[in-house]
């Protein structure tokens, strides 16, 4: 499975650093999935469900308050002011 290094940041600190399979979120264009490979991009994200696939195929849950979304070459960065972890 590839995998690419996933930052997960608010002002309370870091809620996930490390390897991830993909990343799903709520951008201003519309849902959007980010997977290993993914071509580099920046995105606003509007409020709603994240959800993390851990590089061991495990699922986190989370409700973000929107943020900024930054997909590079082999990193993502979600930036948010509220972080708040979900059950499935």
């Amino acid at each position: 499975m590839n995998v690419f290094r996933l930052t997960v940041a608010s002002p309370a600190g870091i809620a996930f650093d490390g390897d991830a399979a993909g990343v799903s979120a709520r951008g201003i264009g519309g849902e959007l999935s980010v997977l290993a490979g993914h071509v580099p991009f920046v995105t606003a994200l509007k409020a709603g469900r994240i959800r993390i696939t851990t590089a061991d195929g495990a699922e986190i849950y989370a409700k973000v308050s929107g943020g900024m979304l930054i997909a590079g070459k082999d990193s993502v960065r979600l930036l948010t002011d509220s972080y708040t972890a979900e059950q499935p």
